[in-house]
């Protein structure tokens, strides 16, 4: 590779766009591995941070293939006709929207329940799930992280006492493990927003678990998918759906 050093407030858009044309005029060629998040960090000139969200991107477009330990690879069958924007990230947008509708009905009263009736045991695993998530997060894991994220949710579930209840959740498992991948990488592209940041989300929704605070913790996960939701919304160039409750938008500020 022969990447372009740059300084810009939004390098992960050049970086992303220079190791896509590299892509398109077969100076990489499919199933090709490319140099490390620090090798690409310090050719580019950028933080990895930057590098992060370029693969984020082009890895939801299709254009890279992200492997767990094994690194990054250009895809061995490349995008034949790739649209520009966010038409790239919305294929598959609508599937997702109606499982996280579900995720929406059934998830914030799964962790009110779980406030009221998690165990010491319950909440070891949920803290356990997030030492995982924060060194996927350390180890540049995207898959790891997004196994741990699952977990995260199952696990609340368990935590709720009603066996029901963590069927359901059991039912759409595999629903589950496909849309949320599949949002993380919208996530990252579109809000711009790094990993860092969806593990203080989850963190704060174990905290609320912790307190025995069933309305934060239902308010909590709420907001947190709203969040995703928006994201969907954006990629589908639709407006935001309903407006955000006052407890939500205090959550939000309080984040700020």
């Amino acid at each position: 590779m022969r990447p372009t050093k740059i300084e810009t407030q939004k390098g992960h858009e050049i970086v992303s766009r220079d190791i896509r044309r590299q892509l398109e005029s077969g100076e990489l060629v499919p199933g090709q591995k490319l140099p490390s998040l620090e090798k690409l960090a310090e050719a580019y000139g950028v933080g990895r941070s930057t590098i992060r969200e370029a693969i984020s991107a082009l890895k939801a477009m299709g254009w890279l293939d992200v492997r767990h330990g094994g690194g990054t690879y250009a895809a061995k069958a490349l995008p034949q006709a790739p649209a520009p924007g966010l038409l790239d990230l919305s294929q598959g947008a609508e599937a997702v929207m109606e499982i996280l509708e579900v995720r929406k009905i059934l998830e914030r009263g799964t962790a009110e329940l779980a406030a009221l009736k998690r165990s010491e045991d319950d909440l070891a695993r949920l803290r356990a799930i997030l030492a995982r998530m924060e060194a996927a997060l350390a180890d540049d894991d995207p898959a790891g992280g997004e196994r741990a994220d699952l977990e995260f949710h199952q696990a609340i579930a368990s935590a709720s006492g009603n066996p029901v209840l963590n069927q359901l959740m059991d039912s759409i498992s595999q629903r589950l493990s496909e849309t949320i991948g599949r949002t993380r990488e919208l996530w990252f592209y579109q809000e711009q927003a790094e990993a860092s940041r969806l593990l203080e989300e989850h963190r704060s929704i174990c905290e609320a678990i912790e307190a025995r605070d069933a309305v934060r913790a239902s308010e909590r996960i709420g907001l947190h998918l709203s969040k995703v939701e928006k994201v969907l919304q954006t990629a589908l160039g639709r407006k935001a759906g309903q407006p955000e409750t006052d407890a939500h938008q205090k959550e939000k500020e309080k984040g700020e």
